[in-house]
């Protein structure tokens, strides 16, 4: 963080940095897998259509590096490593849900809106 900054520019950074995590395509998507309970990573992988696999891995890293994701590992043979939403992670899994809530709710004033502005900019 630039020390020099002033307090409100920094929250903004702050705020804008974490955003930009959160309103990731893939963050969301393995947040709301993971809101039924702990998943493997093939679980995760499998609810989440079209993620790869070097693209879960990051993901699942910067969820359980922000503390939205626990990683446990069962020394069992073969070890199995299961991931949870942890108490934050859920709160962010029900503000997904309000967003997902209004999208639907609202998807067809969008829609027109979309095929307004094309016919008279297109």
């Amino acid at each position: 963080m630039d020390v020099t900054a002033k307090p409100e520019e920094a929250d903004c950074r702050a705020v804008s940095e974490i955003l930009s995590r959160v309103g990731d395509k893939w963050t969301i998507q393995v947040v709301v897998a993971l809101r039924g309970g702990s998943q493997r990573f093939n679980g995760v992988k499998r609810r989440v259509g079209g993620i790869s696999q070097q693209m879960l891995t990051r993901t699942l890293k910067a969820l359980e590096r922000d503390g939205m994701v626990e990683r446990a590992v069962r020394h069992n043979t073969p070890p199995q490593v299961e991931y949870t939403l942890t108490p934050l992670g859920y709160s962010l899994s029900d503000t997904a849900r309000h967003l997902a809530e209004w999208a639907a709710a609202h998807h067809g004033e969008i829609q027109d809106s979309r095929l307004d502005f094309d016919s008279r900019h297109g």
